[in-house]
C-alpha cells in the first residue's frame, strides 16, 4: 500500500505558474511509474505526464513545453511544475503511482488537488 498526499493547487491567472507536490508514504526509489492525471468537470480523467523509474517521461501533447515532472527519491516526492497555465488546465490534479509486483500492476491515487486558471 502507498498513501499519496498532493499539495500546491490553487487559483492562478492565465499565464501564471503553479507547482504541485505529491508525497508518498514509502520510498519511491523502486516505484515503477509515477505521474499526474487530471479531471475537468464533465470530462474523463486524463494523463498529464508520467515518469518511469528509469527517468523516461511521457507528456500529454497539451502540456508539452509548459509542464515539467520531477522526483526526489530522498524526499519520497514527485513534483509537477506548471508554467504558462491556460483556462483549459483547470481541473483536479491527481498523483498516481504504479508498482509492478512481478505478477501484476498495482495502481494508487492521491486525493486530488484543485487547480483553477481564471482571470
Amino acid at each position: 500500500q502507498v498513501q499519496l498526499v498532493e499539495s500546491g493547487g490553487g487559483l492562478v491567472q492565465p499565464g501564471g505558474s503553479l507547482s504541485l507536490s505529491c508525497v508518498a508514504s514509502r520510498s519511491i526509489g523502486n516505484i515503477n511509474v509515477m505521474g499526474w492525471y487530471r479531471q475537468a468537470p464533465g470530462k474523463e480523467r486524463e494523463l498529464v505526464v508520467n515518469m518511469s523509474n528509469g527517468g523516461s517521461r511521457n507528456y500529454a501533447d497539451s502540456v508539452k513545453g509548459r509542464f515539467t515532472i520531477s522526483r526526489d527519491n530522498a524526499a519520497n516526492t514527485v513534483y509537477l511544475q506548471m508554467n504558462d497555465l491556460k483556462p483549459d488546465d483547470t481541473a483536479v490534479y491527481y498523483c498516481n503511482v504504479q508498482i509492478f509486483t512481478g505478477r501484476q500492476w498495482n495502481m494508487y491515487w492521491g486525493q486530488g488537488t484543485q487547480v483553477t486558471v481564471s482571470s
